[in-house]
């Protein structure tokens, strides 16, 4: 069973910084881009930033230049790096796991809140 385990958000002042972390188990992520995923009260969920398993990256014009996003392979785990944060960055943070070549392998965590406030 795949398990996603999302670590590191919390209640940060504006300007601050916090690294998520989301540890992936359970089958062989090869292939699997991983992403992070927000969404904030009474909005829908959006990308933030994506890795893919070749090491590209995108990010959300939202987030350019304060986020950075890496994955350590061997750990199966992904990281989202947030500096200069700011209250519109206040959400519930969501780990994403999916693969390359098929639809049906599409994994969630369960979510972390960050919460950016003075």
């Amino acid at each position: 069973q795949v398990q996603l385990v999302e670590s590191g958000g919390g209640l940060v002042q504006p300007g601050g910084s916090l690294r998520l972390s989301c540890a992936a188990s359970g089958k062989t992520f090869t292939r699997y881009t991983m992403g992070w995923y927000r969404q904030a009260p009474g909005k829908q969920r959006e990308l933030s930033a994506g890795i893919t398993s070749g090491g590209s990256t995108n990010y959300a014009d939202s987030v350019k230049g304060r986020f950075t996003i890496s994955r350590d392979n061997a750990k199966n785990t992904v990281y989202l790096q947030m500096n200069s944060l700011k209250p519109e960055d206040t959400a519930v943070y969501y780990c994403n796991v999916r693969s390359e070549y098929s639809t049906l392998y599409n994994y969630w965590g369960q979510g972390t809140q960050v919460t950016v406030s003075s």
